[in-house]
């Protein structure tokens, strides 16, 4: 097959809607699913709504899969921004930028902890952006080094050996009759205890911990697999060839995934090899969708909501723990919102909030404002 990429890669604006679909469930959309199902009392919503929580441990739901598919995403780019910068830099600045970057995201992590209260005892150290920048530099390293082939080798490396990994190994000190795929029995609780300094999120058990972090890196590198494959060209391969390879890629994911759990339980906690199938398939089905879509069909308006929260996607996350776009709601449309029936009202309050949140991020869109890391 012939292998060729263009000399400009064309930014996807499905990657950004996608990437802002992404962001809106942690914006808020998962409390205006959650306040629609109670409202409304529809079984479809009251489905939705399950599905915006986490599962207390194995499993699967949709929400799960938030943080995972940011990743994701994050591994498609790549392929993307590497071509562009190998054309205005060297090989030794990109891999300073790669370096910094995951260094970065590591240390917005502690002060999204809040490291500023400088409490070091009950500092919590692993965080979601320290898992983001650290799976993603590590393959981001991977990919800039290896070919195809060999990168395969790595993921199911990865993946096969975390499992022997957890199948065979447990805690030293777990309590009597805890499997490997257990908090308690876990090993990769157990070096979270043993290495991480400070507290841990459930307190025997960090779900951004050390050892889950290598799994994660499996799901980079398959963004990685996926943004490379979107920049091949090829007469054979068509746009609708393209969107029907991502999409049955998907489905048999999630199936690999769904079967693997069987006896290699799905659970984002542990991030195990079963998870990591199953939400690479679910990222890689939404993916096919919105290219297919908004670069393939050109219908992007309807994205646009998506596009601007897509765009400032750190600082979305990091101003839905830093700023209360509640209090701003609750005083500029609290008095208009009385007016309403009162089981209207909690879905109103949601509302308003995303839209005020919402229109924190349009005005950084309108200035050119990104926070690019």
């Amino acid at each position: 097959m012939e292998n060729t990429t263009a000399d400009k890669p064309k930014r996807l604006k499905s990657l950004d809607a996608l990437r802002g679909f992404d962001m809106f469930f942690i914006f808020g959309g998962d409390s205006f699913f959650i306040a629609l199902s109670v409202y409304s009392g529809i079984p479809l919503f009251n489905w939705i709504a399950e599905q915006m929580e986490h599962v207390a441990w194995n499993g699967f739901h949709f929400y799960d899969n938030i943080f995972p598919m940011f990743l994701f995403i994050a591994g498609i780019s790549f392929p993307f921004s590497l071509l562009k910068r190998q054309q205005y830099e060297t090989r030794r600045k990109i891999y300073y930028h790669v370096i910094l970057r995951g260094i970065i995201l590591v240390l917005l992590g502690f002060i999204y902890n809040d490291f500023l209260d400088f409490d070091f005892a009950n500092q919590r150290y692993a965080s979601v952006l320290g898992r983001i920048g650290l799976a993603w530099m590590f393959a981001a390293l991977i990919f800039m080094n290896t070919r195809v082939i060999w990168r395969t080798v790595i993921v199911l490396a990865i993946l096969l050996g975390y499992w022997l990994l957890l199948a065979t190994v447990t805690a030293p000190d777990a309590p009597a009759g805890a499997d490997g795929y257990s908090m308690t029995g876990s090993i990769v609780g157990y070096v979270d205890r043993l290495l991480l300094p400070g507290r841990l999120y459930l307190k025997i058990h960090d779900p951004e911990g050390i050892l889950s972090t290598i799994p994660a890196i499996a799901t980079a590198l398959l963004g990685m697999f996926t943004g490379e494959f979107i920049m091949v060209k090829h007469p054979r391969i068509t746009p609708y060839i393209r969107v029907l390879i991502l999409f049955v890629a998907g489905c048999l994911f999630m199936a690999i995934g769904k079967i693997w759990g069987l006896t290699f339980p799905v659970n984002k906690n542990l991030w195990t090899s079963s998870f990591v199938c199953m939400s690479a398939g679910l990222s890689l089905i939404l993916f096919s969708l919105f290219y297919l879509i908004i670069d393939v069909w050109g219908y992007s308006k309807w994205a646009f909501f998506f596009i601007v929260i897509g765009m400032n996607s750190i600082v979305a996350y990091l101003a839905s723990h830093f700023i209360s776009f509640n209090y701003t709601a609750r005083a500029l449309f609290g008095g208009l919102i009385h007016f309403l029936p009162q089981n209207l009202q909690p879905l109103f309050s949601i509302v308003a909030s995303i839209m005020v949140g919402w229109t924190f991020l349009y005005f950084l869109y309108k200035k050119k404002w990104f926070l690019k890391v």
